[in-house]
């Protein structure tokens, strides 16, 4: 008999996450009524990028960091895509999916902090501060997180279910025997 397939968990439903990006995008226009500099992080804050700078009433240049982590939580990561733009003397708002042990998000504050930016503020939709190692600046907050492994609205595991409409809960061994395990509760009937 087979046992009962993996179920992930509702975190925060679509119509949340899309009132909370909503809010950020006013408080990010109001911050910054003359525009910013919106660096990104590839991939993951994408889909919230997204719909976080359609909501922002200001002007906002977009670019671009791609890093890549020598190991899992060591703090050490390389740029393996540099911004475009030359951000010294220009407001800048660095946008995250999550900070967990901001040992990432202080290196990529560091790095951008030696451009000489007039300012350099962090908005992340997801602070996952249970994991904190490094103390980092959070000025735009969407969602305090659980210590929980989330996938959807851009996190994923494996390359899979970035484009799920909402936050889940997963099981990260459930997901290391088979990353397909919640196809079919987050993109079937069941989904929703």
């Amino acid at each position: 008999m087979d046992p009962t397939p993996a179920q992930a968990r509702p975190l925060i439903a679509s119509g949340e996450l899309r009132r909370r990006v909503r809010e950020l995008g006013a408080e990010i226009g109001a911050t910054f009524p003359d525009g910013v500099v919106v660096v990104a992080v590839l991939k993951g804050s994408l889909i919230f990028l997204a719909d976080l700078v359609r909501a922002t009433p200001a002007p906002v240049e977009l670019d671009f960091l791609a890093i890549s982590t020598y190991a899992p939580d060591s703090g050490r990561v390389r740029l393996v895509k540099d911004l475009d733009a030359d951000i010294a003397g220009r407001p800048v708002l660095l946008v995250e999916d999550i900070v967990d042990t901001g040992l990432t998000l202080s290196f990529l504050l560091n790095e951008l902090g030696r451009r000489e930016p007039s300012s350099l503020d962090v908005c992340t939709l997801l602070d996952k501060s249970a994991r904190r190692i490094v103390p980092v600046p959070l000025r735009f907050v969407g969602f305090d997180a659980p210590d929980e492994f989330l996938l959807g609205y851009g996190l994923d595991f494996a390359g899979r279910y970035r484009n799920v409409d909402r936050i889940v809960t997963g099981q990260l061994d459930v997901l290391t025997r088979d990353p397909d395990a919640y196809v079919g509760q987050l993109y079937g009937a069941e989904s929703g």
